[in-house]
């Protein structure tokens, strides 16, 4: 069959010939930038808030620390989806890891110097959010772009295997760097500075892409404001029954799972007194269940209804989190995280596929940014609460609040047309 491209190339939704996703020399460049810079991120997901503790021995701050790198995606969303599908996407994301390079490699600088205190972490954290921001967007934005609309499920997959690769690989990487050095703090450090070079090697995998990140689209007069472009993302988001419902419902499973990772490091370091080592383990099994949940993920699509996957998967998070609250050794916490990431794969890459499926290439950045304001504008709101609420109730009393409120969010998905599929 004969390939149809439009006139500036990349997929469109005519394109009738199927290109194999190893054959793709653009994704693999997107997915392996996205793999190296993910896998940074994953080292410094465990050192920033073991950072944080030994320099303020408080899991309060720790709990708004992650918050605040959380915020923008509350914060700029909308703005920045309507903004993204004026922008050139390539660019938005090469100036973003630009960015990200910079943030994460102030800190080992400034710590060099002397000068590193908590108000700085703030900073650095604020500015990682707001990039994450704009090159997520941009990026799930592209997709449909760089691949063809068949492939859509199976490259959001791996770009799902990638996050839980990084998961498996980044705690045992974090645990090893800390090791290296004399304390605590020197080793979480360094692990900023491994985070600063893995965006950088991003950049470099994004200036050799080829295809064109969007269409070539003139705006229509009168079409020049920006909240308008925001409305219309928000009314395509409100009138699709199916979305308007997803965006609800991952917004609570996102408030109810932020604070998770916080809640098991206390859990880890209070009631089993394990090392840095074990504890990469727990998160290590995490990232093995989120690597295997994403392998699976494209077949479960395949011979399983939507609304099926949505609520059982809300089940099995409320089971993981319930072996979280009751776990007394290292081994059940190991299983507990690897069945709550193994879920999660299979969950995104079903809504996300459908949700770019669904939506027309001019309202990607609105729709998603629409749907991300949301979902992702709650965790900042629950990493807050449940740092506030670990110190007085501890770690286990809050992961049982959790469990009850994912236990809730799981009836309400059963009583909404999600039941029939």
């Amino acid at each position: 069959m004969k390939k149809s491209t439009d006139f500036e190339g990349g997929y469109t939704q005519e394109t009738t010939s199927i290109r194999p996703l190893w054959r793709n020399s653009d994704f693999l460049l997107l997915w392996s930038g996205q793999t190296i810079s993910t896998l940074g991120s994953k080292i410094l997901q465990l050192a920033f808030p073991l950072l944080i503790l030994a320099l303020t021995h408080s899991p309060t701050i720790a709990g708004l620390m992650i918050a605040t790198e959380l915020l923008p995606y509350l914060l700029f969303s909308l703005p920045v989806g309507a903004l993204i599908d004026r922008w050139n996407r390539k660019w938005v994301m090469i100036g973003s890891d630009s960015v990200r390079f910079l943030a994460m490699g102030a800190v080992p600088l400034v710590f060099a110097v002397g000068h590193l205190n908590v108000i700085l972490l703030y900073v650095v954290a604020f500015i990682e959010g707001t990039a994450n921001v704009l090159f997520g967007l941009a990026q799930i934005s592209s997709l449909p772009r760089v691949v063809h609309p068949a492939h859509l499920s199976r490259a959001y997959s791996l770009n799902e295997v990638t996050e839980f690769l990084g998961r498996l690989f980044g705690p045992g990487l974090c645990a090893f760097i800390i090791g290296l050095a004399r304390t605590t703090v020197v080793g979480a450090v360094l692990a900023y500075l491994v985070d600063s070079v893995s965006y950088l090697l991003s950049v470099c995998s994004l200036c050799f892409m080829r295809v064109p990140f969007q269409e070539t689209r003139a705006i229509a007069p009168g079409h020049h404001s920006l909240w308008g472009d925001i409305r219309e993302g928000l009314r395509f988001l409100w009138i699709h029954t199916r979305l308007r419902t997803m965006v609800l419902l991952t917004a609570a499973i996102n408030f109810l799972q932020s604070s998770i990772p916080l809640a098991v490091i206390l859990l880890a370091q209070e009631r089993l007194h394990v090392s840095v080592f074990l504890l990469s383990l727990i998160f290590t099994a995490g990232g093995l269940g989120g690597l295997v949940g994403g392998l699976v993920a494209p077949w479960v699509r395949a011979r399983l209804r939507f609304g099926h996957i949505v609520i059982g998967s809300v089940l099995v998070w409320t089971l993981g989190a319930l072996l979280l609250a009751v776990g007394q050794s290292v081994w059940v916490l190991m299983v507990a995280m690897a069945v709550n990431d193994f879920m999660w794969p299979i969950y995104a890459v079903v809504l996300v596929s459908y949700r770019l499926e669904e939506t027309p290439d001019r309202l990607q950045g609105r729709v998603n940014s629409a749907f991300r304001v949301v979902s992702y504008g709650s965790e900042p709101l629950g990493a807050a609460i449940g740092g506030l609420l670990l110190a007085p109730l501890g770690a286990t009393m809050v992961l049982v609040l959790i469990t009850v409120g994912l236990a809730l969010s799981a009836l309400g998905a059963g009583c909404t047309s999600l039941r029939k599929g």
